[in-house]
C-alpha cells in the first residue's frame, strides 16, 4: 500500500523492522488491524509523540506543542477493495478514543507532500483531505516533518516533506 501515490515507498524488511521498533517500546502505542478471513487487509497505528522519533517530534515541539499531550497517528492503510466502506472511520475513532484515555490534548498525523502533477500521480487520484477535514482535522502548513525513505525506482534514500493535520481533543 505504501508503494501507491503519494508515498511511492520502495521498502525493505530491515527498514520496516527499524521503523516499527518504536511501537513495542511504548506501552501506550496502538495498532488496529482489519482482518478478513485470516488475512490482514488494513492497519492503523499510533503512539504518544513523546515516544516518536525526532523526525516527527522535532517540528511539533518547535511549534509549541507538548509531546506529552500530543498523540501521533502514524499509518492508516487499507487494501483498495476495502476502501470507501467505513473502515477508515473505525481506525480514526479507535485511535482518538485511545488518545483520550491517555489524556492527550491533541492528535495528529503527517501527510506526504507531493505535487498533483507528479509523474507517478494516477489520473483520478484525490487527496483524502475531505475525509480528514470531515473528522475535524485541520492542515497546519507551518508544521512540517522530514523523513527519509527510498522512492520507487531510486537507488538512494531521500528526504521527504510531510505536513501535519491536527485535531484538538479537549477544550481545556
Amino acid at each position: 500500500m505504501f508503494r501507491e501515490f503519494p508515498y511511492l515507498y520502495e521498502g525493505s524488511l530491515d527498514y520496516e523492522r527499524n521503523y516499527l521498533s518504536t511501537y513495542p517500546k511504548s506501552a501506550d502505542s496502538i495498532a488496529v488491524f482489519l482482518v478478513d478471513d485470516d488475512r490482514v487487509v488494513g492497519a492503523s497505528t499510533g503512539l504518544p509523540m513523546a515516544a516518536e522519533t525526532s523526525g516527527f517530534s522535532h517540528s511539533v515541539i518547535l511549534q509549541g506543542y507538548n509531546p506529552e499531550s500530543f498523540f501521533y497517528c502514524a499509518e492508516s492503510v487499507l487494501l483498495p477493495e476495502y476502501r470507501g466502506l467505513g473502515y477508515y472511520k473505525i481506525f480514526i475513532n479507535t485511535r482518538e478514543n485511545h488518545a483520550r484515555t491517555l489524556g492527550m490534548k491533541y492528535i495528529g498525523f503527517c501527510a506526504v507532500d507531493r505535487p498533483p502533477n507528479h509523474p507517478m500521480c494516477p489520473p483520478n487520484w484525490r487527496a483524502p483531505n475531505a475525509i480528514w477535514s470531515h473528522h475535524g482535522y485541520r492542515q497546519n502548513e507551518s508544521l512540517k516533518a522530514q523523513y527519509r525513505w527510498r522512492d520507487i525506482g531510486e537507488s538512494e534514500e531521500s528526504i521527504h516533506h510531510l505536513t501535519y493535520w491536527i485535531k484538538r481533543l479537549v477544550d481545556h
